[in-house]
């Protein structure tokens, strides 16, 4: 479970944006700890919703990023977390890469 939450937040770190009108994104794809994710997001006013599948496993995930909150299941698995503040001077792969 906590490998779960961890390749969330990393991937929410990764991916999430400042919500602009309900526009869906092309799949996007990115390989982290030998597992590779596909995933689209679609932003509204007040949230965004990414919806994927572990290509590695076949294991899918739906999370929403409200603010700094994100929800959802990933592999099954409820997940509920904030999103960790960045630290000055790091991007975001340095980030999902602790």
């Amino acid at each position: 479970m906590l490998k779960s939450i961890a390749t969330a937040t990393a991937f929410v770190l990764l991916s999430a944006a400042p919500a602009f009108a309900d526009t869906a994104s092309e799949a996007r794809t990115f390989t982290r700890d030998g597992q590779t994710f596909t995933y689209t997001k679609v932003a509204s006013t007040d949230h965004v919703a990414i919806d994927g599948r572990n290509l590695t496993s076949g294991e899918t995930f739906h999370l929403v990023v409200r603010g700094k909150r994100v929800s959802g299941v990933s592999s099954g698995v409820p997940v509920s977390f904030f999103v960790p503040a960045k630290t000055a001077g790091m991007d975001d792969a340095a980030i999902a890469s602790r």
